[in-house]
């Protein structure tokens, strides 16, 4: 990948000096003894935006040494202003963005490391659950701290299933593929049904995660320590399982894509679909009566590919704002902190000692929360994972048209490679 010079001259120097408060060691006050003022950037524009800011107030009150000021903008502002920001010495101290990609902003030299303040046993870092703090590592080393992570989940129409006389969602491949055939309703036998089983989009899924989380349940992944490991006998026989039931089964229509998928769904003419948090709003929207269930286990693993959002420090600030900022995330991983803001955010909990139980007051959070143990990062710590997860998406959109799986398998495997090996 190429890298922007101008910015790179900018955050060399600054590196020099942030080398030794990586860990956090220094306290959070400037050399003066002033107050240090920190500004914080993040893309939570709806009712967990006001959750969070509210975190941010509370953590203002709590202590005299440090002061954030939020600046709110859409994930993809941030995404196209922050470069140009830091390199003109503008940028905040703190920024929230898409997991995916922190290791782009990590490569360029963006972010401070963390790996002292993870082993820190102050930090309150030792109780993230695992997945979550693994989508943190970029090139063996921490970047970030979470604010979110939530696994894709099984949305289901209660209405439909009773209807089938189905009882429970399915927890079995085999119990998914059979649930959606029955799910399947074409009244007239033209070849088109008027209700499917199942809604899963070959290409444009939601972040890209759904196919990652069928191959993930069989064994198989994409990308695993720098290499593209895609092309395996794992993947292609997920592939064929799945193609088969959507092309001569009919569970689900051919080329459908992610907004599609949604929309197929909310309108009842989907009995099941994989999906985040949003799709309870939009199925209680659509006033469509709906459960919630873990992705079932495939053969060899019950996996559920993860969306995550993670907050880094950039390198253009002194010794004392890293420390700063460290202070604020040790706040904001409290249990108490990270309680509230699982219940108005609408993420499941960060911390592995907050039980379901203690989020109940919202069930859909409570829900999310049981599934987490099965969340995964989708491609953590790779750089070009954008190009990566189109690379995949091509792959099984053309292998839902029927194309040869092993061919495309070969093909998408040097594609990857090649966009792996050029960060």
């Amino acid at each position: 990948m190429k890298r922007s010079l101008t910015f790179l001259t900018v955050v060399a120097a600054a590196s020099l000096a942030l080398t030794s408060c990586s860990g956090g060691g220094a306290g959070p006050e400037s050399k003066d003894g002033a107050k240090s003022e920190l500004t914080f950037w993040h893309g939570y524009t709806e009712a967990d935006g006001k959750v969070l800011n509210k975190i941010v107030d509370d953590f203002n009150a709590s202590q005299n040494e440090v002061s954030i000021k939020v600046q709110t903008n859409p994930w993809s502002v941030i995404d196209d202003t922050l470069l140009p920001a830091l390199s003109s010495g503008k940028g905040p101290d703190i920024v929230a963005m898409p997991a995916e990609r922190l290791p782009v902003y990590a490569d360029k030299g963006a972010f401070v490391q963390l790996d002292d303040f993870y082993s820190n046993p102050s930090s309150n870092l030792d109780k993230l659950i695992p997945a979550a703090a693994d989508m943190e590592t970029v090139n063996g080393h921490k970047y970030g701290v979470p604010s979110g992570f939530v696994p894709l989940a099984m949305f289901y129409n209660k209405t439909l299933f009773a209807k089938a006389g189905i009882t429970a969602p399915p927890t079995t491949w085999d119990e998914w593929i059979a649930d959606a055939k029955k799910l399947t309703v074409d009244e007239n036998n033209d070849g088109t049904p008027e209700q499917f089983g199942l809604g899963l989009p070959d290409h444009a899924t939601v972040a890209n995660g759904v196919w990652p989380s069928l191959f993930y349940g069989n064994g198989g992944n994409v990308v695993k320590d720098g290499k593209a490991v895609v092309d395996s006998p794992e993947n292609a026989q997920t592939l064929k399982t799945w193609v088969d039931a959507i092309r001569n089964d009919k569970i689900s229509p051919a080329g459908l894509d992610g907004i599609a998928g949604d929309k197929l769904f909310s309108s009842g003419k989907a009995a099941m679909y994989l999906g985040g948090p949003w799709m309870s709003s939009i199925a209680t929207e659509n006033k469509i009566d709906y459960g919630i269930a873990a992705v079932p286990a495939g053969p060899k693993d019950q996996a559920a590919s993860a969306i995550g959002i993670s907050m880094g420090i950039t390198t253009q600030k002194d010794e004392a704002k890293a420390a700063a900022a460290q202070k604020f995330f040790t706040y904001f991983l409290q249990k108490e902190q990270a309680t509230a803001w699982s219940l108005g955010s609408g993420w499941p909990p960060l911390r592995s000692d907050i039980p379901a139980s203690d989020v109940a007051a919202n069930p859909v959070v409570e829900a999310l929360t049981k599934q987490s143990e099965f969340g995964r990062p989708l491609l953590p710590g790779v750089v070009n994972s954008t190009d990566v997860l189109t690379a995949v998406d091509k792959l099984t959109q053309r292998a839902v048209a029927g194309e040869n799986i092993q061919d495309l398998l070969k093909e998408t495997q040097a594609s990857i490679q090649k966009i792996v090996d050029a960060k």
